[in-house]
Parts: structure tokens; C-alpha cells; sequence
């Protein structure tokens, strides 16, 4: 028998809390026998715990209250699932002498089963008072079993309604990454893109320059595939609960930040990008995703700064620390953008001339959480600076 646990007893509870009926029917079940006390409660093969309660007796429960499981007859009612009513508890020969009267002070006791539409066993609705009553009568009991197939059936209604909205949940998670997935390939694939168109048409002015120029195209072709390839990463991450990395600290970091550095300024050679790296230890990470990730935070500096001020990159390793950042002039991201910065598709303000998806930032911080990091911003009148931190050891 699997054992319920705590968390589902509170859902339970809650679920029976949500039936608006349910004082209206412990109402009419108080009034209908003239007993002081009813309730809904949750019997499991543990536990007796009060879901909703009338009490006009002071019996003392409330609800999430529990009782004994063995000093309650419900606990027998759950082997048996049959209703148990005692009118008079000194006249009847089976409970006159039963530990549960007696523990509780009671007379007269009617309770009975609430079976889900599944045939699970949930627990009973049941009164009593310390006063003899007429309950054995097919009036009351019809009435009790059919308030708890109500009560069973809402609690089974209740469940179904979120199975489908968690079902809806799923569909709208998968649209959102269908989107994303597509979004991602023409957001990411962009830079490389113009870069390669960038050297075509060098190749044509500077037929000289076509080995040096060729090298740039044939590595940004590489990182194109790298790119696809991390894209359909990105969607097993997003369905997996985030990306996946492959650490590799044997080569430089350096020549891969550089690289990025260069393409960006080959699609913009109107704009300077000035790049100072003072590393001393090697950088463990992703290359790749490295790569993708100063991409990201270069191409939105380029795209959102001032065009008459240069763009700055620096790298260092310092303290145990890989930091990264990417500071450009221009007006201040607003406050109010700055919690949403990092939200897929999310875009604080833009420009007629300025293109984009909203996705690099957001793309850019899961790349740090993946490396145990973190994306940071602080935007001022004077610049806005991206840093990325990380320790250089796990």
C-alpha cells in the first residue's frame, strides 16, 4: 500500500475546502438529525484528519485537525466501506462496549464512506452527538450517502480539472519552445551570417587578402554549425530543465573570445570594439557556449549604444574568478525593464533601425547559470555593463 504523504493530505483537505457545498451540506446534516457535530474528513491507512467542520458541541476540531486513526470508528469504515449508524450507543450490542464512544463522549453516530469515481477510498462524512438521535432511517441515510457522492464527486471533478490545465500547461510550454526553437536559429545564426557576407565581399575588393579572409569565413562557418547544434541543445535544456555544457579548460579562452570580437567588428567596422583580456588562469568552461554568449551581450551592445562611442570587452581571472563584461555608452536601460531584462523575447525599448528577437540576453544568462554563474547588469547615465562571473573551479 502506497503511504500518502503529507503533501497530499494538505491538497486533500484543500480540495474539500474548495467545495463551496460542503457547510451548506454539514449545515443540513446538523439541522436534518438534530446532532451537534459533522464533518468531512480524510481517512487514510495513517491518519484521520478533519477537512471541514461543523461544530455546535465544542467537540474541539477544526480543520486539519486530526484525531487517533484507532480510536475512530472510521478507521473500521475504511476496511469495510459500509455506513455505520448508532442511534443510542448504551442500547446497541455491537458499541455499547466500543473504546470510540467511550474516548469520545458521543451517543449517537452516523458515518459514511465517500468512495471516489475510481473506487479509491477518501475518507467519510459522519456526525455525532452526546445525545441519543433517530438516525436509522432510510431518509437520513439516502440523504448522507448522497451528500457524499457529492462530495465525491466534486473532489473527482476538482482533480480532472487540474490534470487538464496542467495538461494545457504542458501544450503552451511546448508552443513557447517551438517558438524559441525557431527564434533561436535566426537570432544566433545572424552574426556568423553577415559576417561570412562581410568577407564575400572583401574577397571581391581584396583578392589579395583571400587566405586571411577565407580563415574568418571558414571559422564562422564552424561556429554556425556549433550554433545549430547547440540550438537543438537548447530545446532538449528547455525540455530537460535547462542547457547542457561540456567543460574544457585545455585551451585557451582567449582565442575564442577574440575571435567573437572579430566577427562582430567585421559586420560592423563602422563602430570600435576595444577588447582587453588579462588572463593568467585557464578558464574551464564551454567554448562554445562562451562564444555564444559574448556574442549575444556584444551584438546587443552594438545594437543598443551610442555609435559615436566605442564598445568595450574585457576579460579577466582573478580571486578564483572568470569575469566577463561587456560595457557600452548611450541612454540607461529604464528601471522598470531591468527586472524583465533576461525574460525570453523580452525587449526594453527599440529602435526603428534596431532588429532583434529579445532572445540573446535570456539566451546569454542560461549559458551562466549552465557554468554555475551569473548575468549580471548595471545600466547609468554614463554606460551599461553586462559582467559575467564565474568560479573558476566547482
Amino acid at each position: 500500500m502506497n503511504r500518502v504523504t503529507e503533501a497530499e493530505i494538505q491538497s486533500d483537505v484543500a480540495a474539500v475546502g474548495r467545495i463551496a457545498a460542503v457547510p451548506s451540506i454539514l449545515d443540513v446534516v446538523c439541522r436534518m438529525t438534530g446532532m451537534g457535530f459533522a464533518a468531512v474528513a480524510r481517512v487514510t491507512g495513517e491518519r484521520w484528519i478533519a477537512c471541514c467542520v461543523q461544530d455546535d458541541i465544542a467537540f474541539g476540531l477544526v480543520p486539519g485537525g486530526e484525531l487517533k486513526l484507532e480510536s475512530t470508528i472510521c478507521h473500521e469504515i475504511r476496511g469495510h466501506r459500509e455506513p455505520v449508524v448508532i442511534d443510542c450507543v448504551a442500547e446497541d450490542p455491537l458499541y455499547r462496549d466500543h473504546h470510540t464512544p467511550r474516548q469520545y463522549g458521543f451517543q449517537s453516530y452516523i458515518s459514511v464512506p465517500v468512495i471516489l469515481p475510481d473506487g479509491s477510498f477518501f475518507g467519510t462524512l459522519c456526525a455525532i452527538d452526546p445525545k441519543s438521535r433517530k438516525l436509522n432511517s432510510p431518509e437520513i441515510i439516502g440523504a448522507f450517502k448522497l451528500f457524499a457522492e457529492m462530495i465525491a464527486f466534486q473532489l473527482d471533478a476538482q482533480q480532472k480539472l487540474a490534470t487538464s490545465e496542467a495538461s494545457l500547461v504542458r501544450e503552451r510550454e511546448t508552443a513557447e519552445l517551438r517558438e524559441q526553437f525557431i527564434a533561436v536559429l535566426g537570432h544566433d545564426l545572424r552574426n556568423p551570417l553577415a559576417s561570412i557576407r562581410a568577407g564575400t565581399a572583401m574577397l571581391v575588393q581584396h583578392p589579395e587578402r583571400a587566405p586571411a579572409i577565407a580563415a574568418l569565413i571558414d571559422d564562422s562557418i564552424s561556429r554556425m554549425a556549433g550554433l545549430i547544434d547547440n540550438v537543438l541543445d537548447f530545446a532538449r535544456g528547455r525540455l530537460g530543465g535547462g542547457l547542457t555544457i561540456l567543460r574544457d579548460g585545455d585551451e585557451p579562452i582567449e582565442r575564442t573570445l577574440l575571435h567573437v570580437v572579430r566577427e562582430l567588428q567585421s559586420t560592423r567596422p563602422d563602430r570600435t570594439i576595444t577588447a582587453d583580456f588579462a588572463l593568467s588562469e585557464p578558464v574551464s568552461c564551454d567554448r562554445g557556449r562562451m562564444a555564444q554568449l559574448l556574442s549575444n551581450l556584444l551584438g546587443n551592445a552594438l545594437t543598443h549604444g551610442d555609435d559615436t562611442k566605442p564598445v568595450t570587452v574585457q576579460a579577466t581571472t582573478r580571486d578564483g574568478v572568470f569575469k566577463l563584461s561587456v560595457a557600452n555608452s548611450g541612454a540607461p536601460i529604464p528601471e522598470a525593464a531591468l527586472e524583465n531584462l533576461f525574460q525570453p523575447f523580452f525587449r526594453a525599448s527599440v529602435r526603428p533601425s534596431q532588429e532583434g528577437l529579445g532572445l540573446g540576453l535570456y539566451i546569454a544568462s542560461e549559458i551562466a547559470k549552465a557554468h554555475g554563474g551569473i548575468l549580471s547588469v548595471r545600466s547609468t547615465a554614463e554606460e551599461t555593463r553586462f559582467t559575467f562571473r564565474m568560479p573558476l573551479r566547482d
